[in-house]
């Protein structure tokens, strides 16, 4: 798809000119070294340098091919969550939330994630964020292999998705030419008969900080089953506050590079660490963030394998 004038004007209409510019200006920022008055500033995931030197000490140490394979040993993580007013035609309702899958970093395309979703059975899917490996450069490879993993995700109610500090506004009409509907603060409902749940999504709140919660949930009943896809847990006060029942997040890959027991050096996320990887609660709030299902920076991982997750609800 070629992206010209009338993209933007159509993604203006829809998400509305503070919300592009201010995304769009930042994709800038974060993509460019910066010179100023206090030296030069750099985003750390797009400094190829350290992960050179990272991977070097890896295979110093010899582990650097055990960290690999253990980037494409994916655990199927399977969650049963209670939520107080699941609609009756929910019950047992399946969803298979990927996070973080970076897909142009994975080493063999996606061939082993592809035939471990083949096995499972799911009623709507969701991707919490980040679809390619690199936050700088083109995007043609990552969605390549997004679009040749969407056929492992077809089910009832498809696929929905939001866009994570590794994504670019452009990638929106790509990935919904493929059948992926992307939330931009809005939400959409999951009808089962004459009843409905809904999924709400907000665009990035972790670097590029153009979420807004209150945008996203408008027009769902009070009373309605809200759950939120938000790319990191950093949003997990306010989601509390807006009566949201459900929080599906990623963006901290629970570290990827652990201590024995899962132990993170770095989560990369502005909240407490017990909400970082796994279910959580926050009041009267469920939450859940996953491990991620590739890997940044460097693909590999240690002592924190890569997740599929399926969510039923009862």
């Amino acid at each position: 798809m070629t992206l010209d004038q009338n993209t933007f004007g159509d993604m203006e209409k829809r998400i509305g000119r503070r919300h592009l510019s201010k995304r769009l200006s930042r994709q800038v920022q974060h993509s460019a070294i910066q010179f100023g008055d206090t030296g030069f500033k750099f985003h750390l995931e797009h400094f190829e340098p350290v992960f050179s030197v990272l991977k070097i000490m890896l295979k110093c140490l010899r582990i650097l091919d055990r960290g690999m394979k253990n980037a494409l040993d994916y655990r199927v993580e399977e969650i049963e969550i209670s939520l107080r007013n699941l609609p009756e035609n929910f019950k047992n309702f399946r969803i298979l939330q990927l996070s973080d899958i970076h897909m142009d970093g994975i080493r063999d395309q996606g061939e082993s994630l592809r035939e471990e979703i083949a096995g499972l059975r799911f009623d709507l899917c969701i991707i919490t964020g980040d679809f390619r490996f690199l936050t700088f450069y083109d995007y043609e490879k990552a969605m390549a292999d997004v679009k040749g993993l969407v056929g492992s995700l077809r089910c009832e109610h498809g696929i929905l998705a939001i866009l994570g500090n590794h994504d670019f506004i452009e990638m929106v009409p790509l990935l919904e030419t493929m059948g992926i509907r992307v939330l931009l603060n809005e939400a959409v409902a999951i009808k089962r008969g004459d009843e409905a749940i809904w999924v709400a999504g907000t665009d990035d709140c972790h670097f590029y900080q153009v979420d807004d919660l209150s945008k996203a949930l408008e027009g769902i009943p009070l009373d309605g089953l809200k759950i939120l896809m938000a790319h990191s847990p950093e949003l997990l006060d306010e989601a509390a506050r807006a009566g949201v029942n459900y929080y599906l997040s990623g963006h901290t890959h629970g570290g990827q590079i652990c201590l024995p027991g899962g132990i993170p050096l770095i989560t990369n996320a502005h909240c407490p660490r017990k909400f970082v990887s796994g279910p959580w609660q926050y009041g009267k709030m469920e939450g859940y963030t996953s491990r991620g299902t590739g890997s940044s920076g460097l693909a590999v991982r240690y002592f924190c394998p890569p997740e599929i997750t399926l969510h039923r609800l009862i």
